[in-house]
């Protein structure tokens, strides 16, 4: 694979990021009942990073946890039989029932992460709604997802990938468009 495009660089990301907590404390009329819970891996790092900045805005913090997945994916049974599914637990402290519960993740596609998301989060408790936020929406939806807080709508082909980088994970925050 082959760069493309950078579309993302790291004050970019902030002010998207900054933008979207502004959103999430406008939607909610503030963050009474609101709990936000990072899909894994890149999500929770998000999730963290929109939390400092909803604490800044507000001066309140709102509670964070982190969703595991891996048991909840649809493509479990095309891996063979040799491939265990690495599972990395998920950790929530708040109860979620009856909270306003917004999943982040880094990029939203074809939807079938954050429906695997919702039911994993369904498990754990009955949150009254459940909200998504992304820093990347790049079409080719296979579900009836939306998100409701955008960092960047990015239109892609299927034979494009876009890859977050996260200084947490990669080192450098950066988000860039690749062609197979």
């Amino acid at each position: 694979m082959s760069e493309k495009a950078m579309v993302l660089d790291e004050q970019a990301i902030k002010r998207s990021l900054t933008r979207i907590a502004h959103e999430i404390i406008e939607r909610n009329k503030g963050i009474k009942d609101c709990v936000l819970v990072g899909i894994k891996t890149r999500g929770i790092f998000l999730a963290n990073r929109l939390a400092e900045r909803v604490q800044q805005i507000e001066g309140k913090e709102i509670q964070v946890g982190e969703i595991d997945i891996t048991l909840y994916r649809d493509d479990l049974t095309k891996k063979t039989k040799d491939e265990e599914p690495l599972v990395k637990g998920s950790r929530i402290e708040a109860n979620v029932t009856d909270k306003k519960v917004i999943l982040v993740d880094d990029v939203l596609f074809t939807g079938r992460t954050v429906r695997a998301a919702m039911d994993a989060l369904v498990d754990i408790g009955r949150p009254s709604q459940i909200q998504l936020a992304v820093l990347v929406d790049r079409g080719h939806r296979e579900l009836p997802i939306r998100a409701d807080f955008v960092g960047k709508n990015i239109p892609t082909s299927s034979s494009e990938k876009v890859v977050v980088a996260l200084k947490e994970v990669d080192g450098k925050d950066q988000v860039s468009i690749y062609e197979k």
